[in-house]
């Protein structure tokens, strides 16, 4: 019995000693007293703040049984309620008084903010007894338990994990972290005009439609932000019927297939290096009206430029605008014509060649704007120039959404190639332009 009776003369000890010097004998309602030289008598128990009579808080500051448990430092903070209304004059008393019917609460708040000035006022008086960190403590020990093996006839020790709970608010969730982004696009649109033989100014009936498909993939700089990776393909297909076209009933006003690449390391803030990829044809052969002479196929043209320079990017805090430009000093640039039926100095190759390598400089911006909930903007600009040379592409997409699926979309496509022969009857010469009005069906999807 002589050890148990020891630790229990210790643990009172230890407990006094602490309440004793968290607080003094003068700290009472009414006037302050001295303190004595001698190490004072605790005016705490385990369960009751012994006040005087003149106390407002008396029949209320009851504090619950406490585990004697070593000091863990978390931070330090201003509690000057309890002082304050333990050496509150007599004259306040009523107004820090409980109020009918919120007792139970207001006691509460009273005895934790009292516990938390006794335990602060504790460590900053004893700071060598103050051992661990809140945020500094050390891990628990594991625990382990015996477990038989029967498939190697052993006794194991295996890691006791810590059990789940059962409360019903608290939930495990998995959380797997997203290292790619996705973004997903389609749209059908289509116009469409019926006009009687007899009509007064005469017409003719059209019949048109453009549809589009885009998927996109980023890694997710938020996990990655010294690196940059991102690609993409996207498809777009226009028709339209052709009444004056005594050969076919359709033609291809717009056929597209376009793959992107962009990959880089930071350099300083938005700014990465960076190597771009960039590669365009068609798909289906098309002909100009009442001719069977061949104007594109697939890779008739195609074209594959490589660009290594440095790269902007930037999305704004609420996501609603974004910008991607590139800029590559040092430029690849490949054309090719693969469809022997078809002339490739149209493309602006070489006679008797079918591909033409160029070295110069490109640029690339992409720009994403949404402009308000229901409109939003899409431009890309790519220009490549090998000093003699030059080529242009400005692509320009409105977006109007009505509602979930249903969206109208202006689109506008401004060229520019001085390769390609110069057409004397038009004042347009090198310049090309293309827009399109719409309305139809959308679906988007973005992890972005």
């Amino acid at each position: 019995m002589l050890p148990f009776t020891t630790t229990m003369h210790k643990i009172f000890t230890s407990a006094a000693l602490l309440l004793g010097m968290i607080w003094p004998s003068h700290a009472m309602c009414g006037t302050q007293q001295s303190a004595p030289d001698s190490i004072p008598q605790p005016i705490i128990t385990f369960d009751d703040i012994l006040l005087p009579d003149s106390c407002p808080f008396r029949t209320y500051a009851r504090i619950a049984p406490r585990d004697m448990r070593e000091p863990i430092f978390s931070t330090y903070r201003i509690m000057p309620f309890p002082s304050e209304v333990l050496h509150a004059p007599a004259t306040r008393a009523d107004s820090l008084l409980p109020v009918p019917g919120r007792a139970w609460l207001d006691n509460a708040l009273f005895v934790d903010s009292l516990v938390n000035v006794l335990k602060q006022n504790y460590m900053i008086a004893n700071p060598l007894l103050v051992r661990y960190n809140e945020r500094m403590l050390p891990d628990p020990p594991k625990r382990y338990r015996a477990v038989v093996d029967p498939s190697r006839m052993q006794i194991v020790m295996m890691e006791e994990l810590p059990a789940k709970s059962n409360d019903p608010t608290k939930v495990d969730v998995d959380v797997k972290p997203e290292y790619w982004l996705h973004s997903f696009g389609a749209a059908l649109q289509m116009s469409q005009a019926y006009i009687s033989p007899n009509w007064y100014q005469g017409g003719k009936n059209a019949l048109s439609f453009i549809g589009s498909i885009g998927y996109g993939v980023k890694l997710n700089q938020k996990l990655h932000p010294n690196q940059m990776l991102e690609a993409s393909v996207s498809y777009k297909l226009a028709m339209s019927s052709t009444p004056d076209d005594s050969l076919r009933k359709v033609q291809i006003t717009e056929d597209l297939l376009q793959i992107t690449a962009k990959g880089g390391l930071k350099a300083f803030d938005h700014w990465f290096y960076s190597v771009a990829l960039n590669f365009k044809t068609q798909l289906f052969k098309s002909y100009p009206i009442n001719s069977r002479q061949l104007s594109a196929a697939f890779l008739s043209p195609g074209e594959l430029n490589l660009g290594l320079g440095m790269t902007y990017d930037y999305v704004s805090p609420s996501k609603k605008f974004s910008i991607n430009a590139s800029i590559s000093p040092v430029s690849w640039n490949m054309k090719m014509v693969t469809n022997t039926n078809m002339d490739p100095a149209s493309f602006g190759i070489d006679n008797g060649h079918r591909v033409k390598n160029q070295i110069g400089s490109s640029t690339e911006i992409k720009l994403d704007w949404k402009i308000t909930r229901d409109i939003s903007l899409q431009s890309r600009l790519f220009a490549f120039t090998q000093y003699e040379d030059s080529q242009l592409d400005w692509e320009n997409t409105i977006n109007f959404s009505i509602n979930r699926f249903l969206s109208a979309m202006l689109y506008a496509h401004l060229r520019y190639d001085s390769t390609t022969p110069r057409i004397e009857d038009s004042s347009w010469h090198y310049w090309q332009f293309k827009e399109i009005l719409s309305l139809g069906f959308s679906y988007k999807f973005s992890t972005i």
